[in-house]
């Protein structure tokens, strides 16, 4: 499994923090590659979400589930058809030199190689390639994802440190 994480700290408490990411049909407004999220469910644990995908010459939809909250600290998810992944949002209090804040930490793990049944490739394009670009394009997203929520959540843009760790 490869594993990517990507967190930043921002400037409002964990249950502000939580709320924002609990709405989850709103990351479509951040992501470059999604390109709309339809839901079935409250956002608490069993609540279905289908998410559309396009890049380069693929499009694709994520069926994914949620499933564990631990307000404020915690949503979890898998993806519940053709691919092996899953992942979690963090929320973790920190103080800030404005005050009460949260780490925001955005971690998926995920298996490459289940994309070869799920993904209908063009002609004479290889799983590989379409694996190792992909894996950047992951890596991009996420810190887009992070950067645009902080944005955001603060009511502003401002450079944002971001941690990021693949394997």
């Amino acid at each position: 499994m490869n594993r990517l994480s990507v967190s930043t700290v921002v400037r409002i408490p964990p249950s502000e923090a939580y709320e924002f990411l609990l709405d989850f049909p709103g990351y479509a407004a951040y992501s470059k590659h999604l390109t709309g999220v339809d839901q079935s469910g409250d956002g608490g644990p069993g609540t279905r979400y289908r998410l559309h995908f396009s890049w380069w010459k693929l499009t694709y939809t994520v069926h994914s589930e949620v499933t564990a909250v631990e307000p404020p600290h915690r949503i979890e998810w898998e993806v519940t058809k053709d691919l092996d992944a899953s992942g979690r949002w963090r929320i973790d209090p920190v103080e800030t030199e404005s005050g009460a804040g949260s780490r925001v930490t955005l971690e998926v793990e995920y298996d490459p190689a289940s994309a070869d049944n799920a993904v209908s490739l063009p002609a004479f394009v290889s799983l590989d390639w379409v694996v190792e670009k992909a894996a950047e394009r992951v890596v991009e997203e996420g810190e887009r994802v992070v950067e645009r929520v902080v944005a955001d959540l603060e009511g502003e843009r401002r450079n944002v440190e971001l941690r990021v760790s693949t394997e």
